[in-house]
């Protein structure tokens, strides 16, 4: 009897998704979590941010990770300055007139949801085969600022 429910036990361990959530903490407290670490490409992943600064525009998106003290870049969906696609999002509470209506407001105490969607390739960039993540970075306003850059390693089955 024990032989058989060992096999088992593995048998259910072993089809279970490997998708862990993961968290990172900021330089100022700031907090971006997502649900999935580890998906096929095509999916869509539940990012959350909490405590960021909420006046300072960010952008939230899925790129190549950059050399260290580089911006993300690229990244799927590229600069979201038209509001629109689902691996990039400007998230602003004070943005320039242009783009009132363009941006999502960070809701109170910096708080944050959306859901990115994960491609397999980031132009020319197989995230097989490059480390891609989750990624926040001011924005264009202050695009030298590297202060809430932020990253999660998503890992494309």
């Amino acid at each position: 009897m024990k032989k058989v429910m060992a096999l088992v036990v593995a048998i259910t361990i072993t089809s279970m998704p490997y998708s862990s959530a993961a968290s990172v903490k900021g330089s100022q407290g700031q907090v971006l979590s997502v649900s999935k670490t580890t998906v096929k490409s095509g999916a869509v992943v539940t990012v959350r941010g909490n405590y960021f600064d909420e006046t300072v525009g960010i952008y939230l998106a899925f790129c190549v990770i950059p050399a260290k003290g580089k911006a993300p870049t690229p990244c799927g969906g590229g600069v979201n300055k038209a509001g629109l696609g689902e691996a990039s999002f400007w998230i602003s509470s004070n943005p320039p007139p242009y783009a009132v209506g363009l941006t999502e407001e960070f809701l109170p105490g910096g708080r944050f949801t959306q859901r990115v969607k994960i491609s397999k390739r980031i132009g020319r960039f197989d995230c097989t085969k490059v480390r891609c993540a989750i990624t926040v970075r001011a924005d264009h306003l202050r695009s030298n600022d590297r202060s809430s850059d932020l990253f999660i390693p998503i890992k494309i089955k």
